[in-house]
């Protein structure tokens, strides 16, 4: 039988963070309230909010049910996430900062916390609203000529 490390309880584990805070991401690009995937899923947003926060862990069933919920498969809630390499390991993989689809200059400027911001996901959910994919691009396209124009 493999044993499992002990961890401080008190401070929440970087992989149960990590998928709530994609939890909450999606759920808010999709528009849900805590309160409203709590009902969907038999609980109290309170414990949404602590599962959001990596407080309290999911489980493999509760985590499908989230993903079925938010219409996504299992893996996105563990995209983008890097785990430490041992501390016998300290070489730096060139790989590991690159975020996809997102250059490095965009990252550079802006705020650490971008991809958190209500007004990001309500900007990003508000652009997919948007049906007519011409009009999509066009706003794409003027959104990046607004940057380059600086």
């Amino acid at each position: 039988m493999m044993s499992v490390p002990e961890t401080d309880s008190a401070t929440p584990d970087p992989v149960d963070i990590h998928v709530g805070e994609r939890v909450r991401l999606r759920r808010t690009l999709v528009g849900l309230s805590q309160g409203n995937l709590g009902k969907s899923l038999g609980i109290s947003f309170q414990q949404v909010q602590k599962y959001e926060r990596g407080i309290n862990r999911m489980g493999a069933s509760r985590l499908f049910q989230i993903a079925q919920i938010l219409s996504v498969p299992v893996e996105y809630f563990f995209n983008d996430l890097t785990i430490p390499k041992p501390s016998s390991v300290q070489h730096r993989d060139q790989n590991a900062d690159h975020i996809s689809g997102i250059s490095a200059e965009i990252l550079e400027n802006s705020p650490p916390d971008i991809m958190h911001r209500r007004e990001t996901l309500e900007l990003v959910r508000s652009y997919y609203l948007i049906k007519d994919a011409g009009q999509r691009r066009r706003l794409y396209e003027l959104m990046r000529s607004m940057v380059r124009g600086k």
